[in-house]
């Protein structure tokens, strides 16, 4: 075979250092989230949606055959980090977690995880991030360490 394709899709999930509820207004949410797309999009990596809250995000994202997580995960981090710190004074030490959380989507999925990621806001009016986070290990039957997880 000549080619060398790939339609991967990825759930990425991290936070704020801490959960610190930083992230505040929909206005510095939505700004945030185009400005990671548009970091992707650099990375070969095709958002299909992104959102979040006050200490986390949710990136669903079409992932290139040609880069490694660990890699787009840091550079998206480090570019709206940087975007993030010259938003004004309350965020000139923001920092994410250092950790992140990823899980494959299938095909059939996309459009769940796609409403999944619309709904944040009314999802965390009954549930934490940590809750939440907990709930995706377990449903992705991936073994953690509670004294590891969060930072």
């Amino acid at each position: 075979m000549p080619q060398s394709l790939s339609r991967i899709y990825l759930h990425l999930i991290f936070s704020t250092k801490n959960r610190e509820r930083l992230l505040t207004g929909v206005d510095l949410r939505q700004a945030l989230h185009a400005y990671m797309g548009a970091t992707l999009k650099q990375l070969d990596c095709m958002p299909v949606e992104i959102g979040g809250v006050d200490d986390h995000v949710h990136i669903l994202c079409l992932f290139p055959r040609t880069q490694s997580v660990a890699d787009v995960v840091k550079e998206t981090k480090r570019v709206s980090t940087n975007w993030l710190r010259e938003q004004g004074p309350g965020l000139r030490a923001f920092h994410w977690q250092a950790g992140y959380g990823v899980f494959s989507v299938s095909q059939s999925g996309v459009d769940d995880v796609v409403e999944y990621i619309r709904r944040q806001e009314e999802h965390h009016r009954k549930l934490t991030f940590q809750d939440e986070y907990r709930a995706f290990l377990k449903k992705h039957a991936v073994d953690f360490d509670e004294r590891y997880v969060w930072d």
